[in-house]
């Protein structure tokens, strides 16, 4: 017979054999998930995970500075001045970026590297001057530079895949990447914040940064052709299914600043530990997340048109049941769900974007987009910044407006397209035998 420290030994032996085991194919899994797709998308998802880890770990430290750090007066006044800095990069250099990207198109690559690369420089002078005003102007930098960063990544994402049916799935991709590229940079950002400060928070998303930068300059030359031929002039002006794709899309962004702020000044009002301040950003990239699992399974079989359609339905009905019974289980729900409903919707329209309109349009197709959907953002958010509305009447808003933008989005396109599709049938010869199910 074996003694109980032996029967413990073997117990703890399976059990640390299990966790290799699990740790093997996470590994795996994390694998496929950069190199799955060629060495093109391998460079590309490894800038945009290191691009998207430093925003994360530099939004863990200016949280710690502007939020939590202060009253809830001051914290206001701290948030809608930065609310309104992040607008101002699209104002600044959005034009600019568009006409840029339009003119040299195989620009990608730099832009990709001299936004990392400048983005590693700043957060070095933020950590300098964390207590000084200046880190607001340091903070629009960083803005306009990750935007750059995002633009370019996403224009040139049809370039490094194999055609236009794995965009949906592509842009998924890189969304898993990004996400659990954020997740570790949190955890190590997070332990930076716990164990000195804010300074060395923003030396870690410095590292982060030069990475970012460096798996970037490992990018193969792009060769960048318009698909209309090299002297044949391009239209920039998406057709009418992406516009209004890009209206309901910014309805959806706008409706997450809105419940975001909303939500965490309800927190903050009632002195909320941090922990529940976490769960509730932890359970919005979750659902953002997951949506990156389910939109390659949604394309199989319907258009990205309804993906837009389905991100504000789950919206509307998260913002309602929230309503009814808010507490944190019911707000780390609505943000799950607010994050699910964005994934669900910028997927869809990234893909009918990049699927629509030839490379030379795409840069400032996208820049135009990412203007469109910053200004909902921030427009929602400031509202329960300045307002202050009880939480409550909030949600229900947010389910009514989210219920309308649904209806009129399914009016202006996807009745249209099937009343159209409907016609094309009836044109069609009828079928020389009939039965009784043909009237089902």
């Amino acid at each position: 017979m074996s003694s109980p420290g032996q029967h413990q030994s073997k117990k703890q032996s399976r059990a640390w054999s299990t966790v290799k085991l699990g740790g093997r194919r996470v590994a795996e899994r994390v694998r496929i998930m950069f190199q799955g797709r060629g060495l093109g998308f391998r460079r590309l998802a490894e800038s945009h995970a290191g691009s998207v880890g430093g925003d994360t770990v530099v939004a863990i430290a200016l949280a710690g500075t502007l939020f939590f750090s202060v009253p809830s007066a001051d914290a206001r006044s701290n948030v809608a001045l930065y609310l309104v800095i992040t607008l101002a990069p699209f104002a600044v250099i959005g034009p600019f970026l568009g006409r840029f990207f339009e003119r040299f198109p195989a620009a990608y690559r730099g832009g990709l590297i001299f936004s990392s690369l400048i983005r590693a420089i700043l957060v070095i002078v933020m950590a300098i001057w964390i207590d000084s005003f200046l880190l607001f102007p340091l903070a629009f930098g960083l803005l306009v530079l990750g935007r750059f960063h995002g633009i370019a990544k996403s224009s040139v994402l049809p370039v490094v895949l194999d055609g236009p049916s794995e965009l949906i799935a592509g842009n998924a991709n890189l969304a898993r990447a990004g996400v659990v590229a954020s997740a570790a940079a949190a955890a190590v950002g997070g332990l930076a914040q716990w164990l000195v400060g804010s300074w060395l928070t923003l030396v870690v998303a410095a590292l982060i940064y030069l990475w970012s930068a460096a798996t970037a300059r490992n990018l193969p030359t792009l060769v960048l052709e318009s698909e209309n031929g090299p002297e044949e002039s391009v239209s920039s002006f998406p057709p009418r299914s992406v516009r209004l794709a890009r209206f309901a899309t910014a309805a959806v962004r706008f409706l997450n600043g809105f419940l975001l702020l909303l939500v965490a000044f309800a927190f903050k009002e009632v002195d909320a530990a941090a922990a529940e301040f976490s769960a509730l950003f932890a359970a919005a990239g979750l659902g953002y997340f997951i949506a990156a699992f389910i939109t390659p399974v949604l394309d199989r079989y319907m258009s990205e048109e309804p993906m837009v359609v389905a991100g504000l339905a789950v919206e509307a009905g998260a913002a309602f049941i929230a309503g009814q019974i808010f507490g944190l289980p019911a707000a780390s729900a609505l943000a799950l769900a607010a994050g699910l409903a964005w994934g669900t919707a910028k997927f869809g329209f990234d893909g009918l974007l990049q699927a629509n309109l030839p490379i030379r349009a795409r840069g400032r197709a996208f820049t135009n987009s990412e203007t469109f959907f910053q200004i909902a953002w921030v427009v929602g958010a400031l509202i329960p910044v300045v307002i202050e509305p009880p939480i409550e009447i909030g949600l229900a808003i947010a389910g009514i407006v989210a219920l309308i933008i649904q209806v009129i989005y399914v009016s202006a396109v996807i009745v249209p397209v099937a009343h159209e599709a409907r016609v094309v049938e009836q044109q069609q010869p009828e079928p020389s035998s009939r039965d009784v199910l043909d009237l089902l």
